[in-house]
């Protein structure tokens, strides 16, 4: 750096220069050089033996003319109080971090996922455990040692995703249809929470739908599929899970998705007089019910994989025959206890004690034959109930499901 002034030698003369009554010419000063003027002129000035006030007054002077920040100055003045020197103290620039785990790895674990249907972080880990250490795949080697953390980590990188299949998340759309609100059941069934599940689309080749339908109060539910989210194909499949119910439906509750927010619907539900509310904004619990079910049913049953729609007709039926009989009349449920603590608010509870099928609580609503669809009685119910074990029909459901699998593997390959 080359600083050219007129003999400021005092801090009068810096206090001229600062104000713009002195004459200096400088060159932007660059590379060591600049360290090099710093050095001289903190001594020049005995910085050290300076008052506070010509500290600071020196301080702007020399950020000034360097272009240092406030920062950067006092680390500079601190190495020359401490060493009498100041030097670029900084080290080659640093390597980035050694990959650990490679493109090679995050397709094996592309592999696992496909192959297992997605299982969660440690039952992954565990696999790749047991590739590696009992099987003997080397390939398995790296993501033997991964942590449950980092497997997800690599699940959501990018190099991941572009491997996985892609799916499509519901389409929000602002229209005046339906109120936004949410249902209050009052404790009387058939008011309805309403959800859809893609399986994905893979290769250019889409994957079918599936509709969860809940009610509130008994968690009684009705699962179908179709082939695609548009009218055609889920105004008919509402209007079968809609006839599935054995009680009267008084009210359909839906998120913002377009599949669900469009005026065919709203007229089917006008129709049949059933309330149609929809999700509020930034309000999560709203439809919190069938979204839970959506992992614990429905992707426990048919899985993450892709499904591809041209196969919605057999989905379909496997979900209708043995899926939704087992739900309501085999698999037990647990059910909230609301209470209010000392300060006012809602605290739900689930004990053991309310767990029960989800027919049972049905039959245990007051008056709960007044809520039936005309035509239908208890004692009907009872005997779709009771014509096989909660075990018999997990067995049949499993070897049904087996069977529906088998055939889009078959399909698949062919």
């Amino acid at each position: 750096m080359t600083l050219k002034t007129h003999a400021l030698a005092s801090l009068d003369e810096v206090r001229a220069f600062l104000n713009g009554n002195a004459p200096v010419e400088f060159i932007v000063p660059v590379g060591a050089a600049r360290y090099r003027w710093l050095e001289d002129t903190l001594r020049q000035f005995r910085y050290d033996a300076l008052k506070r006030a010509d500290k600071g007054l020196l301080q702007v002077f020399l950020r000034k003319v360097t272009g240092y920040s406030r920062a950067q100055l006092t680390r500079l003045i601190g190495q020359w109080q401490h060493r009498r020197s100041i030097a670029d103290r900084r080290g080659p620039p640093q390597q980035p971090f050694p990959r650990r785990y490679t493109e090679a790895d995050v397709r094996q674990l592309v592999a696992i996922d496909r192959w297992h249907g997605q299982l969660s972080g440690p039952a992954t880990k565990k696999l790749a455990e047991r590739a590696f250490q009992v099987f003997g795949d080397a390939a398995f080697q790296n993501l033997a040692g991964i942590s449950v953390a980092h497997l997800y980590n690599l699940r959501a990188s990018a190099g991941y995703q572009r491997q996985r299949g892609h799916h499509e998340p519901t389409r929000p759309r602002s229209v005046a249809i339906g109120e936004r609100r949410r249902p209050q059941p009052h404790g009387a069934p058939g008011y309805l929470r309403v959800d859809s599940v893609h399986q994905g689309d893979w290769d250019g080749i889409k994957g079918l739908y599936v509709i969860n339908l809940v009610d509130a109060v008994t968690q009684f539910e009705v699962v179908v599929s179709v082939e695609r989210i548009s009218e055609s194909f889920l105004i008919p499949a509402l209007q079968q899970a809609l006839d599935a119910f054995p009680f009267v439906i008084r009210g359909f509750h839906s998120d913002n998705g377009s599949e669900y927010i469009n005026h065919q619907l709203a007229a089917m539900l006008e129709k049949l007089r059933i309330e149609f509310t929809k999700s509020r904004a930034r309000r999560t619990n709203d439809n919190a019910l069938v979204e839970s079910k959506n992992a614990s049913v429905v992707r426990k049953h048919l899985g993450y994989s892709h499904i591809p729609s041209h196969h919605a007709q057999a989905v379909n039926a496997f979900l209708r025959d043995q899926l939704t009989p087992y739900l309501n009349y085999h698999r037990p449920c647990f059910f909230a206890e609301v209470a209010l603590d000392a300060k006012g608010r809602q605290r739900r509870r689930y004990r053991y004690e309310d767990m029960n099928t989800p027919y049972e609580r049905l039959k245990a609503i007051p008056d709960a034959a007044a809520a039936l669809k005309p035509g239908l009685s208890f004692a009907d119910l009872d005997t779709l109930a009771h014509a096989m074990t909660d075990n018999q029909a997990a067995e049949q459901l499993n070897r049904e499901r087996g069977k529906l699998f088998q055939l889009i593997k078959n399909k698949k390959v062919a």
